[in-house]
């Protein structure tokens, strides 16, 4: 999972880096696991704008992906390692033994042949999915599930893992990708190693195009807009727009905008680091 930069033959060229897609193997997704998707334009059902800056993009098909790893005590290879428009990470095909084909997240490492697992006979291996209540102190993991048999959750993207630090109760203790520690309950799943393609944040698109292509249009920024569309609107030549805050007025920096009653703050050992 390397990077591959271009030499500046053109303008679009000169900045761009991007993954050399060496560890994907197939093109062609497996078609009993696609659903269509659909685009809004970021319209509503009346036709109006609802979200801004949204529109075109190549087409895409949804790939089905597996969260909830609940097939246990079947073993599965993989089969493939795909590359899905709709996540920064990669997925792999794996084929269970009974014959069924599903999507996974592909961990880092997952290799082709590789034979997978998930339950209480599972190891803590590259892939498996165990409870938490059976992973060594110390392990890394991904796919986390929140509450169980809900399916995974937390660490989904590109590069990201969280560790499983201690237990307490009936509850593991973990350290999440933001650095904030807190407690799930251990009957809840998480599959071993670090989600694939962690080179992900290093990559440029070298042009505006390609950022086109995946559906997103270009941003304004709030300072050039006039006071009737963003509080930082307006003034007389090029101003500075005063505090810094979004659309609706909320501060964006140092603003807590967390609900201090919420429910799940009970969970949390410990607060991510600013």
């Amino acid at each position: 999972m390397a990077l591959k930069k271009y030499k500046p033959t053109t303008p679009g060229q000169r900045f761009k880096i991007i993954s050399d897609y060496d560890e994907i193997t197939t093109a062609t997704p497996e078609k009993s696991l696609l659903a269509p998707k659909k685009r809004s334009g970021g319209r509503n059902s009346e036709g109006k704008m609802t979200m801004r800056y949204i529109g075109g993009g190549h087409k895409q098909k949804y790939r089905i992906i597996d969260f909830k790893r609940d097939k246990d005590g079947i073993p599965a290879m993989v089969k493939t390692i795909e590359y899905d428009p709709n996540r920064t990470a990669r997925i792999a095909l794996v084929v269970y033994a009974d014959g069924e084909k599903k999507y996974i997240i592909a961990p880092n490492g997952l290799t082709v042949g590789t034979k997978i697992l998930s339950g209480k006979a599972a190891t803590p291996e590259v892939g498996n999915t165990m409870f938490l209540a059976d992973i060594p102190f110390g392990t890394i993991i991904h796919n986390i599930e929140l509450r169980p048999g809900q399916g995974a959750k937390m660490a989904r993207s590109a590069g990201a893992y969280a560790q499983l630090v201690s237990r307490d109760g009936k509850y593991a203790i973990l350290k999440m990708p933001s650095g904030e520690t807190r407690m799930i309950l251990q009957t809840c799943r998480a599959t071993i190693g670090v989600v694939s393609n962690p080179d992900h944040t290093l990559e440029r698109s070298g042009k505006a195009g390609r950022t086109r292509w995946l559906g997103r249009r270009p941003r304004v920024n709030a300072v050039r807009m006039n006071p009737v569309d963003h509080p930082m609107g307006g003034g007389e030549g090029r101003s500075t727009g005063g505090h810094p805050r979004s659309r609706k007025g909320i501060p964006a920096k140092g603003f807590r905008t967390r609900d201090k009653k919420k429910a799940s703050d009970k969970y949390i050992v410990d607060r991510k680091k600013k």
